[in-house]
C-alpha cells in the first residue's frame, strides 16, 4: 500500500518508521527539522515539507495514496480528519481532539472511507477491550488507568511528555465525561485523586480525565465508566495550584503594554520542563478492567502492560504503545481484517474477534505485551 503519514513528531515518527517494513510510505510535516530526524532513522521514507493546515488542499496532497494516518496535535485533529475524509481517503487517526468524530460517520459513509479513529493507547487498546468482551458478557462496569512517566523523577512535577505541552494541558482542563449508575455525569479534570499500587513502579496517583470519548455513547448499555491518568504522587497538587492561579486561561492579559495569552506562555515555559528528550527513558503503564457477569457468573476481565522505552531503536514507550496500535489497525485494514464503511472507534473494531487478536498480537510482535488476567 502506498500510505501518507501526516505528522513527523515523535509518535508519527515511530508509526512511519513502522509501516515502512511493509508499505510504500510518505510523511508530511511543516518541520524540516522533524522530517530530517525521520529521513535519517529510515532513509526509504519519502519526506515532504507541507502545511497540514491547509485543509483544502488535501485532495492535491492525498492524491495516489490508499491510506492516511493521521498524527497531528490534538487542537487541529478535528479538521485534519474531516479533510482526509472529504478527499475520499481511507484513513486511522490518533489525534486527541476534543470533537466528536461520530459527527463524520455520515460524510465518510457518503465518501465510501473506511475511517478508525481514536486508535492509540487509551484511547485506544482500552476501547479495543471494551469492544471485544462486550460480545461475550453482560458488562456492568469499565474502568481504565493509565499514564506516561519518565523514568528519572525530577522535582517539581516528575513528568515528561512526547508530545505538546499544550496538548496535556488540554487533557488537564478539559472536563471529564464519567458514566455512573447509567448516567453520563460531567466532573471537572483532575478530581477524585486516588492512590494506586503497581508492580515494579511502586505507589501513583491517579484522577478524571477525559478520556471516554466514543464508548459513553457507543456502549450506552454498559451503566459505569470511568477512565483515569496516572501520574508520580503531587503532580495533581502542582497543577491545580497553576490552573487556578490562571497560568491555563485563555483569555488574553495585559502585561507592561503587551498582549499575553497566559496558556500559550505557560505552555512556552514548560516545554523545557516537560519536554523529553529523544533518548530519555520513560514508560507507560495502564490497567483496564471490566467486570460482569458470563453466562450467568460474576466476571472481571483484567488487561494490563508496563512498556519501557526501547533502547536498541531508541524509541519511546509512549510511542510504542500509541504508535504501534494505530500501524496495526492500520495493516489489519491493509490485509482486509476491517472494512466497513463510516467512522469507527476502536471499540467497533476490536468486537470482531480478528482484529482484536491480530492489534494485540501485532503488538507482542514489537515488544508491547498485554497481560490478560480472568477471575
Amino acid at each position: 500500500m502506498k500510505i501518507a503519514v501526516l505528522g513527523s513528531g515523535m509518535v508519527g515518527r515511530t508509526m512511519a518508521i513502522d509501516l515502512s517494513t511493509k508499505h510504500e510510505v510518505t510523511s508530511f510535516d511543516a518541520s524540516e527539522n522533524a522530517l530530517s530526524i525521520l529521513k535519517a532513522k529510515a532513509p526509504n521514507i519519502t519526506t515532504v515539507k507541507a502545511d497540514l493546515s491547509d485543509y483544502n488542499n488535501y485532495s492535491t496532497l492525498l492524491a495516489g495514496f490508499d491510506l492516511a494516518i493521521t498524527a497531528v496535535p490534538g487542537f487541529m485533529g478535528y479538521a485534519t480528519l474531516e479533510a482526509v475524509i472529504k478527499a475520499g481517503m481511507n484513513v486511522v487517526d490518533i489525534s486527541f481532539f476534543p470533537e466528536d468524530a461520530l459527527a463524520l460517520d455520515k460524510l465518510a459513509k457518503e465518501k465510501n472511507v473506511t475511517a478508525i479513529t481514536d486508535c492509540g493507547v487509551a484511547p485506544g487498546v482500552s476501547n479495543l477491550v471494551i469492544g471485544r468482551y462486550n460480545e461475550e458478557m453482560i458488562i456492568d462496569s469499565f474502568e481504565c488507568y493509565v499514564g506516561g512517566l519518565p523514568k528519572l523523577r525530577k522535582k517539581p512535577f516528575e513528568y515528561k511528555a512526547p508530545f505538546s505541552p499544550i496538548d496535556v494541558i488540554e487533557e488537564y482542563t478539559r472536563p471529564a465525561r464519567l458514566k455512573e449508575n447509567g448516567q453520563i455525569v460531567v466532573k471537572p479534570a483532575m478530581t477524585e485523586v486516588e492512590l494506586m499500587d503497581f508492580d515494579e513502579v511502586g505507589t501513583l496517583e491517579c484522577f478524571n480525565t477525559d478520556g471516554l470519548r466514543s464508548i459513553l455513547f457507543t456502549m450506552p448499555h454498559v451503566p459505569n465508566q470511568k477512565e483515569k491518568t496516572l501520574r508520580y504522587p503531587g503532580h495533581a497538587e502542582l497543577i491545580i495550584a497553576l490552573q487556578r492561579s490562571g497560568f491555563f486561561a485563555a483569555e488574553p492579559i495585559n502585561y507592561k503594554g503587551k498582549t499575553i495569552n497566559p496558556l500559550e506562555f505557560t505552555s512556552a515555559v514548560l516545554l523545557n520542563e516537560w519536554k523529553l528528550g529523544t533518548t530519555e527513558e520513560e514508560l507507560t503503564i495502564m490497567k483496564v478492567i471490566v467486570k460482569g457477569t458470563m453466562n450467568g457468573q460474576p466476571k472481571t476481565i483484567e488487561y494490563s502492560v508496563l512498556d519501557k522505552y526501547d533502547t536498541a531503536t531508541q524509541t519511546s514507550s509512549m510511542s510504542r504503545t500509541t504508535g504501534y496500535t494505530c500501524t496495526a489497525a492500520a495493516n489489519a485494514f491493509a490485509e482486509g481484517l476491517f472494512s466497513g464503511k463510516g467512522v469507527f472507534p476502536p471499540e467497533l473494531v476490536g468486537k470482531h474477534k480478528a482484529c482484536f487478536d491480530y492489534i494485540l498480537q501485532y503488538l507482542k510482535e514489537r515488544n508491547v505485551n498485554w497481560i490478560k488476567k480472568e477471575y
